[in-house]
């Protein structure tokens, strides 16, 4: 089938990717030598060595897909930086506690909190004014039976966006 000897073969492969390697293109340059034994040319080692020319880019384009799929699913799996189940409590504390307030002070902290207004400007979209709301934080004083914190409380400076 090929005069040539695989010898010659083994030395371009282990020149290019060394020697290790060698033996697997060789083996896959033959397999291909094999496959398309019809359309080998008379001059079989350039054909040859043009072959184990394409195995060695395909095995360097394969590995660069395998380093980036790999990567890609380093990020998908990554560690997150802090708890998530922290983040979880927190967020149903904040919730339960915006449920507890009447609907116009808990209209009025959302919009200062999430959409940024001023409490001159929150009032003005509830149609009331500035004095008829009093500050979030003083709500606790209009109901007596509650303690002003519940046991736990970490005084939060902002509150946590809406879901995304």
């Amino acid at each position: 089938m090929v005069t040539c000897c695989p010898e010659d073969g083994e030395r371009y492969a282990a020149s290019r990717a060394g020697a290790g390697a060698a033996d697997e293109i060789v083996s896959e340059t033959f397999m291909v030598a094999w496959r398309r034994y019809a359309d080998m040319p008379p001059a079989e080692l350039p054909w040859l060595l043009g072959v184990a020319r394409n195995v060695m880019r395909d095995a360097v384009r394969a590995e660069a897909r395998r380093t980036s799929l790999t990567a890609e699913l380093r990020r998908w799996t990554a560690e997150p930086a802090a708890d998530v189940a922290e983040g979880v409590i927190d967020r149903l504390a904040m919730l339960r506690a915006l449920a507890d307030l009447p609907d116009t002070d808990r209209e009025v902290l959302t919009l200062m909190a999430w959409q940024g207004l001023s409490p001159r400007e929150a009032a003005r979209v509830i149609e009331c004014s500035e004095s008829t709301r009093r500050p979030a934080g003083r709500t606790e004083s209009r109901h007596g039976d509650r303690p002003a914190r519940p046991a736990g409380h970490r005084d939060r400076r902002r509150l946590v966006g809406p879901a995304a």
